[in-house]
């Protein structure tokens, strides 16, 4: 398998602009319909809550602007930069929530099972467990995927309003698309900065700042916000 980081740029906006148009075609009914037949309940387990279960949480910039109102300290970076240029400057696409450091990952405004800011919670995590994007499953089958963690948390076959299921069935759609959009808007971003400033990705000093980074070692990173390049000092 090809890394990402190593296909070029102009090739990963022309694959990730199909996937925008693949996504525009995916009917909402079917998806309603998906949404219907799991008929997803939360338990408040807090499962989903933790890094452990379902990695970080990207927020896209909307969602940054009100969690940085919230609370500055419960941002950061998101992990995995797509790129790092030749001085050893890592770029990411947005910011991730940040965990409290415990062995789960679990969210920072998680507390006793809760989350202490539902009515202002990202995007993400309004429509969960829904999604809508192509993804490999466990034999490498390149598919949609539909719910996230199924039969794995929470309880299922519960009877769901259609017109809310529908509902949920957009919002799913418009937040996948924003993610896209946002992915597209850093790819085109980079290629551009990259170009006039005479940078360019160099995975072996990538894979070297990671582990300095593992370590302890801070790092310089550029995290794309608001169609613009913020600068942080990054530390694990």
């Amino acid at each position: 398998m090809v890394e990402i980081s190593l296909v070029p740029i102009p090739y990963r906006i022309v694959a990730l602009t199909r996937e925008q148009h693949n996504l525009f075609e995916y009917p909402p009914e079917r998806l309603a319909e998906v949404i219907r037949e799991v008929g997803f309940f939360c338990t408040c387990c807090g499962k989903c809550c933790t890094r452990a279960f379902n990695g970080h949480v990207f927020l896209l910039d909307r969602d940054a602007a009100v969690i940085r109102a919230l609370d500055p300290a419960a941002i950061e970076p998101a992990p995995d930069p797509e790129f790092c240029d030749q001085n050893g400057t890592f770029y990411v696409s947005g910011y991730a929530l940040r965990s409290q450091g415990d062995p789960a990952g679990s969210c920072w405004f998680l507390e006793n099972g809760s989350c202490r800011i539902y009515r202002q919670r990202p995007s993400i995590c309004r429509i969960y467990p829904s999604m809508l994007h192509r993804e490999p499953d466990e034999e490498g089958i390149v598919d949609w995927r539909q719910v996230s963690g199924l039969n794995e948390h929470g309880e299922y076959h519960h009877d769901i309003p259609p017109e809310e299921c529908t509902e949920l069935a957009r919002e799913t759609k418009e937040y996948e698309n924003a993610v896209l959009s946002q992915e597209l808007s850093f790819l085109e971003l980079i290629g551009n900065y990259f170009a006039e400033h005479g940078l360019r990705h160099v995975q072996k000093v990538y894979d070297d700042r990671m582990r300095r980074f593992r370590k302890g070692e801070p790092v310089k990173v550029m995290v794309f916000s608001a169609g613009t390049l913020v600068p942080h000092t990054w530390m694990k």
